[in-house]
């Protein structure tokens, strides 16, 4: 093989890779999904947003992926912390809201490493303020 061909095998390798993790977070919120945040919102439980109502759900994706993620995270009105199951991680959640929103009419994606930075510095700021309470 000479250097193009290396490098085409690289960056279809690396594309192909790139496509498999982006499937991969999109199953991981859909399985998270189906295993946690049906309960409340696919009956829209203590008025939760129903999945897939892009009326419910336009105001909350307008407070942004940081924010939103991080107050649910933390629980916010009916919502229990972490979707009442204490073992979910940051990025499980990420994902599963990131699934929800899309559903509704968003265009998110599975928060890079800068994203998760910035959400768990609002769920420290978050917590911070409820305890204040």
């Amino acid at each position: 093989m000479n250097r193009s061909s290396n490098a085409i095998a690289l960056l279809s390798s690396c594309a192909l890779a790139l496509s498999a993790s982006l499937a991969c977070a999109e199953e991981t919120g859909e399985r998270t999904y189906k295993q946690v945040c049906v309960s409340c919102h696919g009956m829209g439980v203590l008025n939760a947003p129903k999945f897939g109502d892009a009326a419910k759900w336009a105001p909350l994706i307008a407070e942004g992926q940081v924010t939103l993620t991080a107050h649910g995270y933390v629980g916010i009105r009916g919502m229990p912390p972490k979707g009442g199951v204490p073992t979910l991680g940051v990025e499980g959640f990420a994902d599963a809201l990131v699934y929800m929103v899309n559903k509704a009419g968003g265009k998110w994606k599975s928060p890079d490493a800068g994203t998760l930075v910035a959400i768990n510095k609002e769920i420290e700021a978050r917590k911070l303020g409820l305890s204040k309470k």
